[in-house]
């Protein structure tokens, strides 16, 4: 496979690849409703899609581990979900000092037309992955996982 190395196309990958990240950062802190009357941050949103794809059978605890966070910011952002009446806690029924949190009838609302949300905006490029060649398919992995161990690298250097 001949090799395309002209400054030009290079820069324009590079102008497009800045151009997507500037585009998802922006995306990211679009506040949406969801099928709700409240307005709801990227993070919010994505809390509510833990507690509902595990079934509501998570803790605070849980969610701190499994969003990779401290509990005390969990327990800030569920404040903020249960004023909006997305969410509330109940006692487990079989640890009763932990508490399990639930989705109202109001955060099942916003957690599925969040899941809905996702199917109709991935759907144009999912679809053009899926009739893609294995190979462009591996270049692509390739070329993200170099991506992310780069800005890995740079975020830990930073530290």
């Amino acid at each position: 496979m001949k090799k395309h190395k002209s400054s030009e196309s290079l820069r324009k990958i590079n102008n497009k690849f800045e151009e997507l990240f500037r585009l998802y950062l922006e995306l990211e802190k679009t506040p949406r409703r969801y099928g709700t009357d409240e307005t709801l941050t990227s993070k919010e949103i994505h809390l509510i899609e833990v507690i509902g794809d595990n079934d509501e059978t998570l803790s605070v605890t849980d969610l701190a581990r499994y969003s990779n966070v401290t509990k005390g910011a969990i327990s800030q952002s569920l404040k903020k979900l249960e004023k909006k009446g997305l969410t509330t806690k109940e006692e487990d029924p079989q640890n009763s000092s932990r508490s399990i949190v639930m989705l109202s009838s109001n955060g099942k609302a916003a957690y599925f037309s969040h899941k809905h949300w996702h199917e109709t905006m991935d759907g144009g490029y999912l679809s053009y992955l899926t009739g893609l060649e294995d190979e462009k398919i591996e270049f692509l992995m390739e070329f993200m996982s170099r991506v992310e161990a780069f800005l890995k690298s740079v975020i830990d250097s930073d530290r």
